[in-house]
């Protein structure tokens, strides 16, 4: 580990350099490409050079307990290195989890679309409920937020809403989302007061740059056509929704949120793009595994990720077996808690992975 960790020491210091070469400076592309990498490893970087401080200020306390002290020096230099020991145990900690593999996508913005799926005009409300969920937590972190398309239903819910969330790791915090969420409660539309299950997709794709995934303006069509809406203003008498087909994979993607016929095409090519890149990386991360696993599934009560119970004010993430009492802070975008314990499980299993190697 300390050999690895010199090569990244090294590897900082060769950037340092290159970043204040006058060539480098005028290279945009270069200068944003160092600029990247110093930034991925500096943390670690940092946290090494204070793992070899501590261990140097604990070698030269355990030198002086071979010298002649009295009693009183004696005992606080014992307890020095206690504190010592415990912070160099702590520096190594981090730093083995600093080296595990990252993914690569992980400060990238991100595309969430939310589907309302098992339980009908049940679904679609709870679909807005996560909405809302991730519109406050996107709020709480300082991040931006965008809508791209929704189509709402009547009572005030989504059939499907798809939206943007830009912010440094964005992707890293919010990855973890991606899958069937269930709810249990007694609907406003229910007489009998009985409890019903209904769910709700959640994918959320890693937005593409242009320069990521190229798109061959030969292989889209493009359809043009009148937007609907719940009446009145909502509905345009010109033509500016619009309809990408991408011909070569199937992917469409529909965007009439805004009157501007050039910027729901603008919206649509994102999303497009990003389901383009997505598949590309299930592609590729299926042929390498030899299976591939859907992070959505069909949207059926029996595939979930996590539930969301009214009467119990529970909140279970199944993937971890963590159960929160806490349903009311968790849909006002309180999720660090339970994205914190998703990120440590998948930090334990690449340490494991690690270890058996």
């Amino acid at each position: 580990m300390l050999q690895r960790l010199e090569s990244v020491v090294e590897r900082y210091d060769r950037l340092t350099n290159l970043l204040c070469d006058p060539n480098v400076m005028n290279d945009p592309a270069k200068l944003r490409e160092y600029s990247k990498e110093q930034s991925d490893i500096e943390e670690t970087v940092q946290a090494y050079r204070e793992y070899k401080s501590v261990s140097e200020q604990l070698d030269d306390a355990k030198a002086m307990l071979e010298e002649k002290l009295d009693d009183e020096m004696r005992e606080m230099v014992k307890m020095e290195i206690g504190e010592l020991e415990e912070q160099k145990e702590q520096l190594e900690e981090r730093i083995r989890v600093l080296l595990l593999p990252k993914d690569p996508n992980d400060d990238k913005n991100v595309i969430i679309e939310i589907r309302g799926a098992a339980g009908g005009d049940e679904a679609a409300l709870f679909a807005a409920d996560l909405y809302r969920m991730y519109t406050r937590y996107a709020e709480k972190h300082r991040f931006k937020m965008e809508v791209l398309e929704a189509n709402y239903t009547g009572i005030g819910g989504y059939k499907e809403i798809i939206f943007s969330i830009n912010g440094k790791g964005a992707y890293s915090r919010l990855k973890f989302e991606s899958g069937a969420h269930r709810v249990q409660r007694i609907p406003s539309t229910e007489s009998g007061g009985r409890i019903h299950t209904s769910t709700a997709t959640v994918a959320v794709l890693p937005e593409a740059e242009e320069v990521e995934v190229e798109v061959n303006d030969n292989d889209i069509r493009v359809d043009l056509f009148c937007s609907s809406g719940a009446g009145g203003q909502s509905v345009n008498t010109t033509k500016s929704a619009v309809r990408l087909t991408h011909v070569p994979t199937g992917i469409v993607v529909t965007c009439q949120d805004e009157k501007s016929q050039h910027k729901n095409k603008d919206k649509a090519m994102r999303v497009l793009r990003a389901r383009l890149f997505d598949k590309f990386q299930q592609e590729a991360q299926a042929e390498y595994a030899g299976v591939r696993k859907s992070a959505v599934g069909t949207g059926d009560r029996s595939e979930r990720i996590r539930t969301y119970n009214f009467p119990q004010s529970r909140v279970t993430d199944h993937r971890i077996g963590l159960t929160l009492h806490k349903l009311d802070q968790i849909l006002d975008g309180e999720l660090d808690e339970v994205i914190d314990q998703l990120i440590l499980s998948e930090q334990a299993e690449l340490m494991r992975n690690a270890e058996g190697a």
